[in-house]
């Protein structure tokens, strides 16, 4: 059974996701809880193993919430709900160690997917909205990032690699691209997030975006 906690500071909100979850025979809601502040604290009594997460709320917004679980031991994952004129706190939660985001409308069999992903390890950046979301999100990046350092790391086929990850490619695209088999690029990907200390295929798109890999269209 995969165990998750709804956080939403809207009822109906949460009676939606709930309705879709509690149909499905591997999936167990085991916390509700209305802001951030109230999240932490049933999370420290209740174990769970994926958290939705919503991203403004009173008391406690969901960026601080996850950072504050994820600190905790046997953390849970998280995926962020979040609608197009909150990314850039999506993008913030993010890099906070969130496993991915999702927008609120999103189709229950995508949810129940994204569920499922997370918890076997999976980050969910989908690759349509991670093209749409970064477009919006590079307005809060630096204008001047240079390459880090921290590339020379990585071989050239790994940078490649990262470069096509950071711009919402899939592993399955990302072989034909690069024509390989698709699971040499996520022998890769698994490299990659070794050698650079990230959690996730979540934190290697805002890493590559932060270290300059690739450039932020220009403001204005």
């Amino acid at each position: 059974m995969i165990r998750v906690a709804l956080v939403d500071d809207q009822q109906l909100v949460r009676a939606g996701f709930r309705m879709v979850l509690s149909a499905q025979p591997d999936i167990e809601i085991v916390a509700e809880a209305a802001d951030g502040a109230a999240a932490v604290a049933a999370l420290r009594e209740t174990r769970a193993d994926v958290v939705l997460m919503d991203v403004r709320m009173p008391r406690m917004d969901g960026v601080e919430a996850t950072r504050l679980i994820l600190a905790q031991p046997d953390a849970p994952k998280v995926l962020i709900l979040t609608t197009f004129d909150l990314d850039e706190y999506a993008f913030a939660a993010i890099r906070a160690g969130a496993s991915g985001f999702l927008l609120k409308d999103v189709p229950p069999a995508d949810l129940l997917s994204a569920i499922r992903s997370v918890h076997v390890g999976d980050a969910v950046v989908a690759p349509s909205t991670t093209r749409r979301l970064l477009d919006l999100v590079a307005a809060y990046l630096p204008g001047e990032a240079r390459p880090s350092r921290d590339l020379e790391v990585l071989t050239a086929r790994e940078r490649e690699v990262l470069l096509h990850v950071a711009r919402g490619l899939s592993n399955l695209e990302i072989a034909g691209q690069l024509q390989l088999a698709e699971a040499t690029v996520k022998t890769h990907l698994g490299r990659i997030l070794a050698k650079l200390e990230l959690r996730d295929r979540a934190q290697a798109v805002v890493y590559a975006y932060e270290s300059g890999l690739v450039a932020s269209r220009p403001k204005g």
